[in-house]
């Protein structure tokens, strides 16, 4: 199975295109390329049933949130603030992601 490159980052904006949570916005906690899924803040929440332990020393039942496939979620560009395919362009030097609707750089330079 050829994976794919991921086309949102740890910390992006994103909008859910299906499932139970369609239309929610959220940011992204983490990112995991060799399974092609991301966690989303908020999004695809499933509750755990737990023992008491050390992370919760109550135990009871926690909400957590799942990792989902990254095909059900699409960039939100920080500039025109809609949902956007990503483009890759070279500047300075450096590939960039960049909106294809407005064309504005999502990457920040540093």
């Amino acid at each position: 199975m050829a994976l794919a490159k991921l086309n949102v980052k740890k910390g992006d904006t994103v909008l859910v295109l299906s499932g139970k949570d369609k239309g929610k916005q959220g940011k992204i906690i983490t990112a995991m390329p060799k399974k092609g899924k991301v966690i989303v803040e908020g999004v695809n929440k499933v509750k755990r049933h737990t023992k008491p332990g050390i992370k919760a020393p109550q135990g009871g039942i926690l909400d957590k949130e799942m990792p989902m496939p990254v095909c059900k979620v699409m960039l939100i560009c920080p500039a025109c603030s809609k949902a956007t395919r990503v483009a890759h362009k070279e500047v300075n030097g450096k590939n960039v992601r960049a909106c294809k609707k407005c064309g504005e750089v999502i990457d920040q330079t540093k």
